[in-house]
């Protein structure tokens, strides 16, 4: 399969140089100019998705080698970059930083390799001036594969940015495709691992509607476009689509709301193209499971930052006890884990009752625990995963509990540092990683067979 898709690849030399920023302004000012744009990421991070979907109206999704390899990356961007004029790819920390901290394996170069996409630095030009020029000579010469085709200036003003400009194409003959001023009031503010999530930013939408106006002033659109053009045909094997693992139509409850909001949208998809229906609820709001619901799937989140509104939803913890005690099957991942609990600390120590599902209480550690990819192997429980399957995911999480579970072994690459983990069994799956199913398309099509026989036994 050989298609035609113009695509762009956005780093930096390392995070907070303002790729997301520059992301959603291309993202925005390109909706403003009528030209059509698909969004991604590059890694494991679910909370840039949600400002490119902000920006677009329509979701974003992942692109992580670790997760899928390079073959199967290619596949899922074409099935969302064919129909765009322009696919835009955010990158993740500094351009060239992969896995273990001394690898370039799941980096952003090497996703724009495997995508044969060119990259587009953003620079931020705020505290230097020709010693901005040895920077990104040494990024754009680091790989005898030179994938720097252009270069973004941030925090840049308006009469220092010519001389930046000049300097840096008559010197290192690479494009500059425009800068960013320094925007006051574009607020994107952080918390733990990134930003805060679009939804608790104040008039997020009119702040992208400002940083699109902005950036069609003072990016050059069309050069972007120009090389994200210059770009062979995207080829990929013939796309592999699962086929159906049900007779019929499960129906898989998704928890939808500000505590559940962290999903990979291949995930989501792919339990749709094996015969799942998602439809979603609220632990928050809604009264109890939807009744249709074969199956529950509670993503991650931030429940902490929601433990009264979840603890005073009485009927809705009592409606999943009761529901998971009858034998649906359910996939509780980080946060979804955490709800399963008995009780939900938030950062000052204070207690909240949770859906008591699993013994345990969780709490606020202060740091990060466990953090980073990892592949996860059975040790015990049930087949849901079976002996000589393993599934990969990814661990962020600054809480944690005293029953983090021991059915799953869990092992990073390259430091080979293991850990148990996870509380598992034919039906079930509860713990901190959040787990890639395309990685185990054969567990994920057991969760859809298991929520149809359990639908069939309700009826």
């Amino acid at each position: 399969m050989r298609r035609n898709v113009p695509r762009l690849v956005i780093a930096a030399p390392a995070s907070g140089s303002g790729k997301t920023l520059v992301t959603c302004g291309i993202l925005a000012a390109m909706k403003k100019a009528g030209r059509r744009a698909a969004a991604f990421k590059c890694g494991p991070d679910y909370i840039d998705p949600m400002f490119h979907e902000t920006v677009l109206g329509t979701p974003s999704k992942n692109l992580d080698t670790f997760f899928a390899g390079q073959e199967l990356t290619r596949q899922l961007f074409l099935e969302d970059a064919a129909q765009a004029d322009l696919s835009i790819v955010e990158g993740v920390m500094g351009l060239y930083d992969g896995l273990g901290g001394c690898t370039t394996q799941a980096s952003t170069w090497d996703v724009a390799r495997t995508l044969e996409a060119p990259v587009i630095l953003v620079v931020d030009g705020a505290k230097s001036s020709v010693s901005v020029l040895a920077l990104i000579k040494g990024f754009a010469d680091f790989m005898e594969d030179r994938r720097v085709r252009g270069v973004i200036f941030n925090r840049v003003s308006p009469m220092r940015y010519p001389a930046l400009k000049a300097m840096t194409e008559e010197q290192l003959g690479i494009a500059v495709c425009g800068y960013l001023p320094r925007m006051e009031e574009i607020h994107m503010e952080s918390r733990h691992l990134g930003l805060v999530m679009p939804g608790e930013i104040r008039d997020m939408k009119e702040q992208m509607e400002r940083l699109g106006q902005t950036c069609l002033e003072t990016l050059d659109l069309d050069l972007l476009e120009k090389i994200g053009a210059e770009v062979p045909q995207m080829e990929a094997a013939e796309a592999w689509i699962p086929g159906r693992v049900s007779a019929g139509q499960p129906v898989i409850a998704v928890a939808r709301d500000p505590a559940f909001t962290f999903y990979y949208k291949d995930n989501l998809r792919l339990l749709e193209k094996l015969g799942a229906v998602l439809i979603p609820f609220s632990p928050m709001k809604d009264s109890r499971i939807p009744e249709e619901a074969d199956a529950l799937l509670l993503g991650g989140g931030y429940p902490e930052l929601h433990g009264g509104e979840l603890e005073d939803n009485v009927s809705m913890r009592r409606s999943i006890r009761d529901r998971l005690g009858e034998g649906m099957p359910c996939i509780a991942e980080c946060g979804g884990f955490l709800y399963l609990l008995e009780e939900l600390e938030d950062r000052k120590g204070k207690p909240y009752q949770m859906a008591g599902v699993l013994e345990g209480r969780s709490h606020y550690t202060g740091k990060l625990s466990r953090f980073g990819y990892i592949t996860l192997t059975p040790e015990g429980g049930g087949d849901l995963l079976k002996p000589e399957e393993s599934i990969r995911g990814h661990e962020f999480h600054y809480m944690d509990t005293n029953g983090n579970g021991e059915d799953l072994l869990a092992r990073k690459p390259v430091t080979d540092r293991v850990w148990t983990c996870g509380h598992t069994s034919d039906i079930f799956y509860a713990g901190f990683p959040h787990l890639y199913f395309y990685s185990c398309v054969e567990a994920a099509g057991r969760f859809v067979r298991k929520a149809e026989e359990y639908g069939r036994k309700r009826q």
